[in-house]
């Protein structure tokens, strides 16, 4: 046999009503979770014993150094995103809370309050003190709470007063003893710089006498240099004119020595302009003028004439003085150059020596300036220490700021703050709400039953025929005016638009599980297609379980198992009932050698026969997961309906029934949701309650009209298949 395929359903989206649906569906699941948790709250909070509280305020400081820094500032201690936290487990602490207990002989009162006179421990007093207090900082501030509860209000303001002393009293003392070990700290500090500039002192004289050096300055961290600064200002200046002076004689030279080279001449002529020698322009003027006589007598006389050849004799004689004087201007310069040049390179070379020598006893006589400025650094420190040492000692004898703060004694309350009977109340009544809610959809979410029509359809992929309400009873005993029997004549209406073929008229009601009401469906549906004016006969093809009878009132001695068995036939075996055209069939009796009767060729023959007589046949079957029978039946007839029972079997128990139908090839036309709570599911209202009271709403003259309107042979309220069909 294959594997029957099982298809998840599909989410789908809860809607507001579904919720509501839920709470009015579990609503006496929540309103007993919600009157438990009330009855529970309200007695408990009468029960508990009544409790004040008394509030203290303090205003705590972060903490600084006393001792201040050598700027003359406090010494300011880094923002602590802990602080707070860290004052409040303080507060909590041995350190704290030992002296309330010891203050208020905690240990002795409560233990004789409630430890019958036994003294208790301070570890206990302390734990029981814990429970008892709480702490809270008042935002955007730099205050805090301390709120102390405690039977008696009295005692509740004197523990937290109490709590706020110690914590007051704690920071003063710390802050005293860290005043008095930075004292001490000074102390030794000074302690240690007398024996270290002592220590100096005496390495600076060494150094003194071993290096020779007389100390014009005591203050002095380096040698007096031999130039000093404005002195080496004026040689500088100097050497920079000396410097200049050469370098212009220099150049003088070389270029008269460049034109001495090219034309001995114009030397003579340039020689007068640059050196400014007035011998040797005395001495070119003379030549000059002899030269131009010597031009002069030339014209008139000869050059044998006396006169001419003196003149002649002078111009030589000048010549040489000439070229004498140009050569000793020459040696001249270039000696004023040598001249010049010695004196810079001396005034260079007395300032190198000076640099030199300072260079020089400045490095010999470091280690002694060294010790000078250490020293000299360590007499400030002293002096600097032993002030503020003093100063100290001065504030430490004057009283003391304390970094906490009493803002707000604490008073005794009026009322009693605990237990809050209102809100106790109130929130036990939420809690109960929710959590009668929350139970209900848990028990939901847990129920995967049939709930809704959309249920049937996005799950088992089938039509819904019908809807039958809840308390449902049997049209054989309330006749036709029944204010159920609408439910089933849309299930008949529905059905038979359902049928594909008129001949389809054999019809085998089954359902997944005992208890669904399929038995209820197949007489109700017989009885109001009898009431329409169809034959129709009733089956009850549950051999093993048989109950029709019972309904029917009938004998069960003879039925459908002895026309199987060929023990009787078929007039025999049917058997009429109060509703005309309703016929019924018991189920007869079943012998254990004769389980599988229904698969016979007598029961497909018995099945021919029966669409012959009747309009409709409608047979009853046992819960098609149990036995085999149903899945015989569903093969063999024309029709298969399925009953489903409002929330009572799991939806995959429903699944499996749909499919063992398919899977016999039974014509699975459509299911019946059964049972349903109208009341509760608003839902379903449209499928029977509209319908019921449209119609039963109108008076008696309206109905007895519409009877004599109908067609004879039809009962009152029905019309023929014919009827609906056109209508449709």
């Amino acid at each position: 046999m294959d594997d029957i395929k099982t298809f998840a359903p599909p989410e789908a989206k809860l809607h507001f009503l579904d919720y509501w649906r839920v709470i009015r569906i579990r609503k006496a699941i929540i309103i007993t979770v919600f009157l438990i948790t009330a009855i529970i709250a309200t007695a408990v909070t009468f029960v508990l014993p009544e409790s004040y509280s008394s509030t203290a305020r303090i205003k705590v400081e972060n903490d600084i150094t006393d001792i201040q820094g050598l700027n003359g500032t406090p010494t300011y201690m880094p923002f602590d995103p802990y602080f707070i936290q860290t004052t409040f487990e303080i507060m909590q602490s041995q350190l704290v809370l030992s002296n309330v207990i010891a203050w208020l002989n905690l240990n002795t009162e409560w233990g004789k309050k409630y430890y019958n006179g036994e003294t208790l421990k301070t570890t206990e007093t302390m734990e029981i003190l814990k429970q008892r207090m709480q702490l809270a900082p008042v935002k955007n501030t730099k205050l805090i709470a301390i709120t102390v509860y405690s039977d008696d209000k009295n005692e509740a303001a004197d523990l937290a007063n109490a709590i706020a002393k110690a914590y007051s009293t704690y920071r003063t003392d710390s802050r005293r003893l860290l005043t008095t070990n930075g004292v001490a700290v000074f102390e030794e500090q000074l302690r240690q710089q007398e024996q270290d500039i002592k220590t100096n002192q005496d390495e600076v004289e060494l150094l003194r006498q071993k290096l020779h050096i007389t100390d014009q300055d005591p203050h002095a961290t380096a040698p007096s240099p031999t130039i000093d600064s404005q002195q080496l200002q004026m040689i500088n200046s100097q050497r920079i004119e000396s410097e200049k002076l050469y370098n212009e004689q220099l150049v003088q030279l070389q270029e008269l020595k460049s034109i001495e080279t090219n034309s001995q001449a114009k030397l003579r002529d340039v020689l007068p302009q640059m050196a400014q020698d007035a011998a040797l322009s005395d001495l070119l003027a003379k030549l000059h003028e002899s030269e131009q006589k010597f031009v002069t007598l030339t014209n008139d006389f000869s050059l044998e004439n006396i006169e001419v050849k003196r003149v002649q004799s002078l111009i030589v004689e000048l010549n040489h003085e000439i070229d004498d004087r140009v050569i000793g201007i020459m040696a001249g310069l270039e000696s004023k150059v040598v001249s010049t040049k010695a004196a810079l390179d001396e005034l260079t070379s007395s300032v190198d020596a000076a640099k030199e020598r300072d260079q020089l006893a400045a490095k010999d006589n470091q280690p002694y300036y060294d010790a000078q400025r250490n020293l000299q650094q360590k007499l400030r420190m002293h002096d600097l220490l032993y002030s503020k040492l003093e100063a100290e000692k001065l504030d430490l004898n004057l009283p003391q700021t304390s970094m906490v703060q009493i803002t707000d004694p604490a008073e005794p309350g009026k009322t009693p703050v605990k237990p809050n009977k209102t809100v106790n109340i109130v929130l036990g009544l939420i809690f109960g709400l929710v959590m009668g809610v929350g139970l209900a959809f848990f028990i939901e979410y847990l129920d995967t039953s049939v709930k809704t029509i959309d249920d049937v359809e996005r799950t088992f992929q089938a039509p819904v025929l019908g809807v039958i309400p809840q308390n449902i009873g049997y049209l054989l005993e309330e006749g036709s005016e029944s204010k159920h029997a609408e439910a089933y004549r849309v299930l008949r209406t529905n059905l038979m638009f359902s049928r594909k073929d008129e001949k389809l008229n054999t019809i085998v009601i089954v359902s997944a599980g005992a208890g669904e009401g399929k038995s209820t469906t197949t007489i109700n549906l017989a009885t109001v297609f009898a009431q329409a004016g169809n034959r129709v006969l009733v089956v009850d093809s549950d051999l093993r379980r048989p109950t029709l009878h019972k309904l029917f009132k009938v004998s069960n001695n003879l039925g459908l198992t002895n026309y199987l068995l060929k023990q009787n036939d078929l007039a025999e075996l049917v058997q009429t009932t109060p509703v005309p055209n309703l016929d019924f069939m018991a189920s007869g009796r079943l012998p254990n050698s004769s389980m599988g009767i229904l698969g016979s060729a007598q029961m497909k023959e018995l099945i021919s026969e029966l669409k012959q007589r009747y309009d409709f046949i409608l047979f009853d079957s046992p819960p098609i997961l149990g036995v085999s029978d149903a899945s015989i039946l569903a093969s063999e007839v024309d029709l298969v309906m399925q009953v489903i029972q409002y929330r009572r079997y799991p939806q995959p128990m429903t699944i499996r029934a749909k499919q063992m139908i398919e899977k016999v090839g039974g014509n699975f036309v459509g299911m019946v949701l059964n049972n349903i709570n109208m009341s509760q599911d608003e839902g379903y209202y449209y499928y029977s309650g509209y319908y019921h009271d449209y119609y039963y709403s109108r008076s008696a003259t309206e109905q007895e009209a519409e009877a004599k309107a109908e067609k004879p042979g039809n009962a009152p309220g029905e019309k023929s298949e014919a009827d609906i069909k056109q209508k449709y």
